[in-house]
């Protein structure tokens, strides 16, 4: 039986890694959308600080976080200042956390699907008079919905894993920022919380397992209506 405590951990976690989602995809997308059909001075650096999450040790991350979103942060005490929110030891640095270090895997999975797309299908449509805006809204977005998909439910299942840019960030509060890695950090520490530490555990394998096998179905499905996948 889970604890009230154990059950915060999840509900928070699967808070946590839904916000980043739902600001993860429209950054992902126009993302991709630079770096693969625009030219531009700088597009080499871009695409390396985009990817810089993949390489950094979570802990640097964290730590980058908090010196330029906390409170007394060059960024985040401008912030605080005029709209008195903080992103230091509360749910909303998890999110952002998370959305930092997830961001490369979005940006990836759209990138390559986006690079896939017959490049003909997107001039054709440009010659009958549609407009840049139309193409994408008509011809590249659906063909791109597979690699959304992907890069959805990667971001996802790596943000309910985040532990070291989390605890960097915002620390490890009960109720407000501690999620399920956090929540069983703090059981292995304590005697006699291992069965706690295994439940979240198995919970979190679980939660990660299922949002992979639905990315996979889900792909298939849409590939089967594009007729991409018999």
């Amino acid at each position: 039986m889970l604890t009230v405590y154990e059950v915060e951990a999840i509900f928070l976690s699967l808070k946590v890694a839904s916000v980043a989602i739902i600001w993860l995809i429209p950054i992902g997308v126009f993302l991709a959308w630079l770096l693969s059909k625009k030219d531009f001075v700088g597009k080499s650096l871009l695409d390396s600080v985009v990817h810089l999450p993949l390489v950094l040790p979570p802990v640097v991350v964290g730590y980058l976080l908090l010196i330029s979103m906390g409170r007394q942060g060059f960024l985040g005490q401008f912030i605080y200042q005029y709209t008195g929110m903080s992103f230091s030891f509360s749910w909303r640095g998890a999110v952002l956390a998370c959305i930092i270090v997830a961001l490369p895997l979005m940006v990836r999975s759209i990138r390559l699907s986006m690079e896939n797309v017959d490049y003909k299908l997107e001039q054709a449509a440009r010659t009958l008079g549609a407009s840049p805006q139309k193409v994408f809204w008509t011809i590249t977005l659906p063909l791109i919905i597979p690699g959304i998909i992907s890069g959805t439910m990667l971001s996802f299942a790596r943000s309910l894993g985040e532990f070291g840019a989390t605890i960097s960030f915002v620390s490890n509060i009960p109720g407000e920022t501690q999620t399920i890695p956090l929540a069983m950090y703090s059981f292995l520490e304590t005697p006699g919380a291992e069965s706690a530490a295994f439940r979240l555990c198995v919970i979190s394998i679980a939660i990660s397992l299922a949002s992979l096998y639905f990315s996979e179905s889900l792909n298939r499905w849409m590939g089967r209506r594009l007729g991409v996948v018999k």
